[in-house]
C-alpha cells in the first residue's frame, strides 16, 4: 500500500527587522481578506488552497424524479445537505448512448466518452473466441479474497483523474475505490489506485486482485470483524421506518404489506446487492477506510472513489417493488449523510471537495404493451443474424458471412470477406439496407457510417459509445417498445429511449450552494475535479471544467 512519506518543507524564519518580509506578509494577509469565508478557512487549513480529499460518488441508477420524491423520508444531513448547499446541474446527459454502470464509471473516471476510453459496456464480444468477455476479466492476476474473479483495468484504455493525481504526485496520493460491483470499483479507480475493492459474489466478502497487491489489512479487518456470511444469516430487510411504509409515491399505490426479504440461497450475496442494505455497507467500508489509512491526513489531495446502489431489488420494476425503492433511498440518504460526517470528523468538510452523479439508466419496467394497444413486438438477434447470413450468401456466395452477434451488434466475417477479395465498404452497405427492412429495426449503424459519416446531434452519440476495438461491424438500433432478445445470450430487455433525468452535484471545499439548469455532460466531472486538485485532465479529456 502506498503511503504518504513527505514533509512538510521548513518555511524561511521571519526578521522582524526586515522590510521586505513584512511587506510580503502584510501582501499574503491583505489577499486572504477578499477571498470568501470557505477560501479563506481552506487556505488555512490546508496551506494550498487545495481540497485535501476528493470523493468521487457514482450511484447505480440514481433519478432526480426518486430522490426529489422521496424528499420527505429523508434526515437533514444527506440529500437535503447536498442540495442545499451543493452547486448542482440538474440538467445532465451522458456524451454515449446506452451506458450502463461499467461505461459509466470510465466515463466518469477518464472524461471521455467509450470510443476513446474503451469501456463500451461491461460485456462485448472477443472477435478471437466469439465469446463474452465481461469488461475488467484478466487472467494473469489472481483474486485475493476471491477464488473467482480475476481482474484489472488492462481494458481502460486511457487515464483517469485519480491516475494523474498519482503521476503529479509522483505516487504520494493515495486512491482507493469502494464499490458493490467489480467493474465499478476497477473503473473508478483507474490504473493506479493503491486498492479497488468490491463484494464477492461467492462469499459476500470485500475482495480485490493482485493486481493492486496483496488484500489491505483495514478490508481484511473489515471481513473479519462482521464476515458477509455470518451477518446475512439473521438478516432481515424491512422497511427503516414506519413512514416508508405509509409513504405513497408510485400510482400503484404501495405494496399493503410492509416487505421483508431475507438473503438465503446461491444468489444471496448477489440480491444483497441489489437492496437497500449494500449502501450501509458501503458507507461503512468507506469509513473504516478514512478511519484506517492517512487518506485525507496531509496536504497532498487523495481520491476516494465510492458506488452506491439506487436500483430496485432484484431488478424488479418499481410497478411490482415499490415500498423497495423508497427504503433504498432513504437508506442511500443515511449512508451518505454519514459518509459526509466522517469526513468532516477527520479533515473537516470545508476540506474535502465532494461530487456526485447518477449511472443514467434503471432497470426497465415490463410491461405487456398489447393489452394496451401499444406498437410493440420482438426482434430477435439470432433470426436476423440467420437471414442476414442468407442475404449475404445469396449475394456473394457460399460462406459463414456472420460469425457472431451480442447485444445489438453484428461481428462479419473478416478473412471470409478478404478471401472472397470482396470490398467491405460495399458489404456494410448491402448488410444496413438488408437489416433495415427487418421489422421492430429504428435504424442501422455500420462501422464505416459510425467512422466517416457527417456529424449530427442524434448521431454523435452513438459514435461515442463505439469504439472498433470491441465493438462490432453493424449495430442495430431496435424500435421503442419493442423487446430485444437472444436465446444465445440469454439476452431480453424492453427497449426504452426515455429520458431519465439525474444530477450532478458538487459539495464541500470553497463550493457555494446553487443551481444550474444548462445542460451539460457527466464526462466534464475529470476535469473539473482535475482543475481543482491542479493537475492535468485526463490523457482523452477534451471537453472544459464547469467551472
Amino acid at each position: 500500500m502506498s503511503q504518504h512519506n513527505h514533509t512538510p518543507q521548513p518555511h524561511p524564519a521571519i526578521n522582524g527587522g526586515d522590510l521586505r518580509t513584512r511587506c510580503l506578509l502584510l501582501s499574503l494577509l491583505a489577499a486572504m481578506s477578499v477571498l470568501s469565508p470557505s477560501e479563506a478557512k481552506a487556505q488555512t487549513e490546508n496551506g494550498n488552497g487545495m481540497p485535501k480529499l476528493v470523493v468521487n460518488i457514482l450511484v447505480d441508477q440514481l433519478r432526480s424524479d426518486y430522490l426529489e420524491a422521496f424528499m420527505p423520508l429523508y434526515g437533514e444531513d444527506g440529500f437535503k445537505r447536498l442540495m442545499r448547499e451543493g452547486r448542482i446541474y440538474s440538467q445532465t446527459d451522458y456524451p454515449s448512448s446506452h451506458t450502463d454502470i461499467a461505461s459509466a464509471a470510465a466515463t466518469v473516471a477518464t472524461g471521455s466518452a467509450p470510443s476513446r476510453h474503451g469501456i463500451i459496456s461491461s460485456q462485448w464480444l472477443d472477435r478471437k473466441t466469439l465469446r463474452p468477455t465481461f469488461c475488467v476479466d484478466d487472467a494473469t492476476y489472481e483474486g485475493t479474497g476471491t477464488t473467482t474473479d480475476k481482474s484489472s483495468p488492462a481494458n481502460l484504455s486511457t487515464s483517469t483523474v485519480s491516475d494523474e493525481l498519482k503521476m503529479a504526485t509522483d505516487g504520494q496520493a493515495l486512491v482507493y475505490a469502494i464499490a458493490p460491483m467489480r467493474e465499478a470499483a476497477i473503473l473508478s479507480g483507474g490504473h493506479a489506485a493503491d486498492a479497488a475493492i468490491w463484494i464477492d459474489d461467492q462469499n459476500g466478502g470485500w475482495c480485490s486482485s493482485s493486481y493492486y497487491g496483496s488484500l489491505p489489512a483495514w478490508v481484511d479487518m473489515c471481513n473479519t470483524g462482521s464476515a458477509m456470511s455470518s451477518k446475512l444469516k439473521g438478516l432481515t430487510w424491512m422497511p427503516s421506518s414506519e413512514q416508508v411504509g405509509t409513504f405513497s409515491y408510485f400510482l400503484t399505490g404501495g405494496a399493503k404489506e410492509p416487505f421483508t426479504h431475507k438473503f438465503k440461497g446461491d444468489d444471496r450475496y448477489t440480491d444483497f446487492k441489489t437492496s437497500g442494505l449494500v449502501n450501509v455497507e458501503v458507507a461503512n467500508t468507506a469509513i473504516a477506510c478514512l478511519e484506517n489509512t492517512p487518506i485525507g491526513a496531509d496536504n497532498i489531495t487523495d481520491l476516494l472513489a465510492v458506488t452506491f446502489y439506487a436500483g430496485s431489488y432484484e431488478h424488479r420494476p418499481a410497478s411490482i417493488a415499490p415500498m423497495e425503492i423508497q427504503d433504498t433511498y432513504v437508506r442511500l440518504d443515511k449512508a451518505l449523510a454519514d459518509l459526509i460526517s466522517a469526513v468532516g470528523r477527520k479533515i473537516g468538510v470545508q476540506n474535502a471537495l465532494f461530487v456526485l452523479t447518477s449511472t443514467g439508466y434503471t432497470d426497465e419496467e415490463n410491461h405487456d404493451f398489447r393489452k394496451f394497444r401499444i406498437p410493440t413486438g420482438t426482434f430477435d438477434m439470432r433470426r436476423a443474424s440467420a437471414l442476414l447470413n442468407m442475404y449475404l450468401v445469396a449475394v456473394y456466395g457460399h460462406g459463414n458471412f456472420v460469425e457472431a452477434c451480442y447485444g445489438t451488434h453484428f461481428y462479419l466475417n473478416h478473412r471470409l470477406i478478404e478471401e472472397k477479395q470482396l470490398n467491405l465498404a460495399n458489404v456494410l452497405d448491402r448488410t444496413q439496407d438488408f437489416l433495415l427492412q427487418l421489422s421492430g429495426v429504428k435504424d442501422v449503424y455500420t462501422s464505416n457510417r459510425l467512422m466517416l459519416g457527417a456529424w449530427t446531434s442524434g448521431l454523435n452519440r452513438i459514435r461515442a459509445g463505439y469504439n472498433p476495438r470491441c465493438s462490432g461491424d453493424v449495430m442495430v438500433e431496435v424500435m421503442p417498445g419493442w423487446r430485444h432478445v437472444n436465446e444465445d445470450t440469454r439476452e431480453d430487455r424492453l427497449v426504452r429511449d426515455s429520458y431519465i433525468p439525474y444530477p450532478i452535484i458538487f459539495f464541500g471545499h470553497t463550493i457555494q450552494g446553487e443551481k444550474i439548469e444548462t445542460p451539460v455532460t457527466v464526462d466534464r466531472i475529470a476535469p473539473t475535479l482535475s482543475k481543482a486538485m491542479r493537475i492535468r485532465a485526463p490523457n482523452a479529456c477534451g471537453v472544459a471544467p464547469l467551472f
